[in-house]
């Protein structure tokens, strides 16, 4: 073998592997979108539910309507709705990401074709 016999494989070969990864990458990035996307969409369904929660027991602990028990359970559900802001934040940020990732691969694929 000689010292200077190194080959490449063809620009077509290497060009249909690339392919190949980013079509992968793209159902990888499907996938993860995906999930953030119902993972959002029952935490909105259940924000919704606390919030009116929140809101309803607050006006009754105004008009005095209820418990001293019911008090901390206001408490409870203030507590629920920030804890589900947060992640709602953070699956924001996510998909942010996922964006990004998704024009970075537009680019990359466009450099192949």
């Amino acid at each position: 073998m000689s010292l200077f016999s190194f080959r490449t494989r063809s620009a077509e070969r290497d060009d249909a592997t690339d392919q190949r990864r980013f079509d992968r990458l793209e159902r990888l990035l499907d996938e993860l979108a995906d999930e953030i996307a119902v993972e959002k969409s029952g935490l909105e369904r259940r924000y919704a539910s606390v919030s009116a929660d929140a809101a309803f027991l607050d006006e009754a602990i105004e008009n005095e309507d209820v418990s001293r028990r019911s008090k901390g359970r206001e408490a409870e559900l203030t507590s629920s709705i920030l804890a589900c802001e947060r992640r709602l934040g953070v699956l924001s940020r996510q998909t942010s990401v996922i964006v990004e990732l998704r024009q970075n691969l537009i680019e990359l694929t466009k450099k192949i074709t």
